[in-house]
C-alpha cells in the first residue's frame, strides 16, 4: 500500500512504512499536493503519475518504490503542452490505460490517450463551462461516471457525456467519491446529499437510492468509499467511518474511540487491499480487520435511567429501570423529561433510539442517538412512554423500557366537578323551569278571578241598574223622568255587554282559536237576525284547538263587531259573508256584505274604520277596506301571531 503525504509517498511493507520523496525539477520549495488519495497512482504499465499544484508528473517505471527518490519524472505536463489547467485535483487510470485528470481553472477535464500519448482537453461542446470533475469511476459496462464540483454526475457513453442532477433524483452536494463495488452496483459520496447507490448504472436512465441521517448515516458529508470482503461497504463521514449492509441497510458507526484517525475535510482515504484489510486515513492512517458478521447477537437492552417532572428528579434505580409505572402528577407537573441508555461493547456498535408517548403519539420516531426527550406542557390524561435501543445490525430491543403515568386535570376539569356542576345547572334550569310555570299558573289564577268578579259583582251590580231603571220608567208618572231612566237603562246594558267582552278576552280557558270563532258566530247571530240579514260564518273545524293570546282575540273581536255594526246600521246589507282561518304564523279575518257601499267614509264609519284600523296596528297587522256604492264593501284583517301556533295533540 502507497499514500501521499506532504510530499511524501509512502509504502506500508507489512510491517513498517517506508517514506519516499520523488524529485520534482523547479518545483522543489512550491511543490503543491492535491488531493485526497487519488493524486498519484502506477498505472498498469508502472509507470508512476504524480498530480501537483503546478502541473502532471509522470515517473518512469522503478524496480523498488524507494527508486523513486533519484529518478527524474519521464514527463512535466502542464497547460503549456497540453493539460487543460495546472491545478490537478483527480486522477484516474481507465480500462483501455488512459488516464483521466480534473484541473481548477482552464479546461478543466482531459483525458491522456495512451495509444497516441498525447493529451485532449475537452472543450466547451464537449464538456461544461465551469464544470470541475471531482472523482471518476467505471461500470462494468465500461461506460466512464464522472463526480461533479457543486453537485450532479455525468456518464460518457459511446464519446458523449449524460448528465444526471437533483430532478434525476442525484443528492445535491459535491461528489467526492465514487465506487463499483463486486455486484456492479455505483456508490457516490456527496458533502450534503449522503450517499447515493446507483444499481443498474447501464441503464438509460438508472435509478438512484439515496442514504442520509434518516436512514442511520453518522452525517449526510460522505467521503471516500471502499468494500470490504464480505460486501459491506466503508465510506467517511463528517464525524468517522460508516459501515453499511446493502442487504438488510443496518449500519455500523466507528470514531475515534474505536482507533480510528480523526475525521474531516475531503481528504481523506478509504481503501480495500489485496488481503482485505481496511485502511482509512485523514489526518493519520488506521487498519481494520474485518471479520464476518456473528448472527447469535443479542438485542440491545433498554433502561431508564432518569425521569424528572417539573425539574424534580423521580426516584429510580442506578443501575435504571425497565419499567416505571403508577405515577400520579398534579395539574402544574405538565413536564415530563426522561432518560434512557443501552450498552453494547462491540466494535463501531452505535446504538440509536425509537420512542413514543401512547396517548400523544401514535408512529415510533425515527431512530436517533439522543438519549433524553422532553414533553412539556402536556394535556390532563393517561399516558405510557415506550423506548427501544436498535443496535447497528438492525436488532431492537426484545421489550421496550416503560413510564406510565397519569396527569390529574384542574379541579374544573375533574369528573366530579363536572358531574357536580352539571347537576346544578340542571336544577338551575328545572328551577327556572318551575318558576317561570308557576308564574304563568299564577297569572291564569289572577286572570280567571277577575274573570269572575267582573262577571259576579260588577256585572251583576249592573244588571240590578238596568232592571230598576227599566222599572222606574214603567212606574214613573212624569215624562221628564222617563228619559234619563231610558237612558240608564241603555248604558247599563252597553255595559254589560263590554264587561262580557272583557271577561272572555281574560279567560285563559278561550284562548283557542275555537272561542273566538263561537262568540263572533253568537254575536253576529244575535245582530244579524234582529235586521233580518243572513249570515254564512267559515272556519276550519280542524285548527281550533290553536292557541291565540288574549290581546288577539279581544282586538280581533272588536275590529269584527265594528265591521257588523257597520253592516247592520249603515249599509242596510242582507246578507254577510264571514271567514276565519290560519295560513302559516298569520291570522285572517274576511267580512263581505251586499250592502249599498260608499265612495268614502263619513264621518261616523271614518271614526270606526280608524278605530279598526288602530286595533290592527296595535297587533302589527294591516286591516284593509274596499267597497263601491251598490257593490258592497268587505273587510281585511291579517295579523301576524308573536310564536308559532300550537294545536293540541
Amino acid at each position: 500500500m502507497t499514500g501521499a503525504h506532504n510530499r511524501f509517498i509512502q509504502r506500508w511493507d507489512g510491517k513498517r512504512f517506508i517514506s519516499v520523496a520523488p524529485q520534482v525539477p523547479g518545483h522543489e520549495a512550491s511543490w503543491d499536493w492535491w488531493g485526497w488519495g487519488q493524486i498519484h497512482f502506477q498505472d498498469h504499465a508502472g509507470e508512476w503519475w504524480v498530480a501537483t499544484g503546478h502541473g502532471l508528473l509522470r515517473y518512469p517505471r522503478v524496480k523498488r518504490l524507494e527508486d523513486l527518490a533519484h529518478t527524474l519524472p519521464r514527463a512535466v505536463y502542464t497547460a503549456k503542452n497540453g493539460l487543460g489547467g495546472d491545478g490537478i485535483f483527480p486522477l484516474y487510470e481507465d480500462l483501455r490505460g488512459d488516464v483521466w485528470t480534473g484541473a481548477w481553472g482552464g479546461l478543466s477535464l482531459t483525458r491522456w490517450e495512451r495509444s497516441s500519448q498525447r493529451f485532449h482537453a475537452f472543450t466547451a461542446s464537449e464538456w461544461r463551462n465551469n464544470t470541475v470533475p471531482t472523482a471518476f469511476c467505471e461500470d462494468q459496462a465500461g461506460d466512464l461516471w464522472v463526480g461533479l464540483w457543486g453537485g450532479g454526475l455525468a456518464r460518457r457513453r459511446d464519446g458523449h457525456f449524460t448528465w444526471f442532477t437533483k430532478d434525476d433524483g442525484v443528492p445535491e452536494g459535491s461528489v467526492f467519491s465514487i465506487f463499483s463495488d463486486h455486484a456492479g452496483r455505483l456508490w457516490a459520496g456527496t458533502t450534503r446529499g449522503g450517499l447515493l447507490r446507483i444499481d443498474d448504472p447501464s441503464a438509460e436512465r438508472p435509478r438512484f437510492v439515496v442514504y442520509t441521517a434518516k436512514q442511520g448515516l453518522s452525517s449526510d458529508d460522505v467521503g471516500n468509499i471502499t468494500e470490504d470482503p464480505w460486501g459491506r461497504i466503508y465510506f467517511w463521514t463528517g464525524r468517522g467511518v460508516d459501515r453499511l449492509q446493502p442487504e438488510t441497510g443496518a449500519i455500523r458507526h466507528y470514531t475515534d474511540a474505536d482507533g480510528l484517525v480523526p475525521s474531516g475535510g475531503d481528504h481523506n482515504v478509504a481503501f480495500c487491499d489485496r488481503h482485505g484489510t481496511l485502511w482509512f486515513g485523514f489526518g493519520g492512517l488506521s487498519r481494520l480487520d474485518p471479520e464476518p458478521d456473528r448472527p447469535e447477537a443479542a438485542p440491545p437492552p433498554i433502561r431508564i435511567t432518569k425521569a424528572r417532572i417539573r425539574g424534580t428528579p423521580y426516584p429510580a434505580s442506578e443501575l435504571g429501570e425497565t419499567d416505571l409505572s403508577g405515577l400520579v402528577l398534579e395539574p402544574d407537573q405538565d413536564e415530563v423529561q426522561v432518560e434512557f441508555a443501552s450498552l453494547s461493547f462491540a466494535v463501531g456498535d452505535v446504538i440509536r433510539y425509537q420512542y413514543k408517548l401512547e396517548g400523544a403519539e401514535t408512529e415510533w420516531s425515527l431512530p436517533s442517538d439522543l438519549r433524553v426527550v422532553n414533553y412539556p406542557r402536556l394535556s390532563p390524561g393517561s399516558y405510557r412512554f415506550l423506548v427501544r435501543a436498535i443496535n447497528a445490525d438492525g436488532l431492537v430491543s426484545a421489550a421496550p423500557a416503560v413510564v406510565s403515568f397519569r396527569l390529574l386535570p384542574p379541579l374544573w376539569r375533574r369528573r366530579w366537578f363536572l358531574t357536580l356542576a352539571a347537576m346544578l345547572a340542571a336544577s338551575l334550569i328545572y328551577w327556572a323551569y318551575r318558576y317561570r310555570l308557576e308564574r304563568l299558573l299564577e297569572l291564569e289564577r289572577v286572570r280567571t278571578r277577575i274573570a269572575t268578579d267582573l262577571h259576579d259583582d260588577i256585572g251583576s251590580s249592573l244588571t240590578q241598574i238596568a232592571i230598576m231603571s227599566e222599572v222606574a220608567q214603567r212606574n214613573g208618572g212624569e215624562a221628564r223622568a222617563t228619559e234619563p231612566l231610558k237612558r240608564i237603562a241603555e248604558l247599563s246594558r252597553e255595559l254589560v255587554d263590554s264587561m262580557s267582552d272583557i271577561v272572555w278576552a281574560i279567560n285563559p280557558r278561550r284562548d283557542h282559536l275555537g272561542d273566538l270563532a263561537h262568540r263572533m258566530r253568537r254575536f253576529a247571530s244575535g245582530v244579524l237576525s234582529g235586521a233580518g240579514a243572513e249570515m254564512e260564518f267559515q272556519t276550519p273545524a280542524e285548527r281550533a284547538d290553536a292557541f291565540l293570546g288574549a290581546d288577539v282575540r279581544r282586538e280581533v273581536f272588536l275590529i269584527f263587531k265594528e265591521s257588523i255594526n257597520n253592516a247592520v246600521r249603515h249599509l242596510d246589507c242582507k246578507h254577510v259573508e264571514v271567514h276565519l282561518h290560519l295560513e302559516g304564523s298569520h291570522l285572517l279575518l274576511s267580512v263581505r256584505d251586499d250592502g249599498r257601499g260608499f265612495a268614502g267614509p263619513s264621518d261616523g264609519e271614518g271614526h270606526g274604520l280608524a278605530s279598526m284600523t288602530e286595533r290592527a296596528r296595535r297587533l302589527g297587522g294591516l286591516v284593509k277596506t274596499t267597497s263601491e256604492p251598490g257593490e258592497g264593501t268587505i273587510v281585511t284583517l291579517t295579523v301576524p301571531l308573536s310564536r308559532p301556533v300550537r294545536v293540541k295533540g
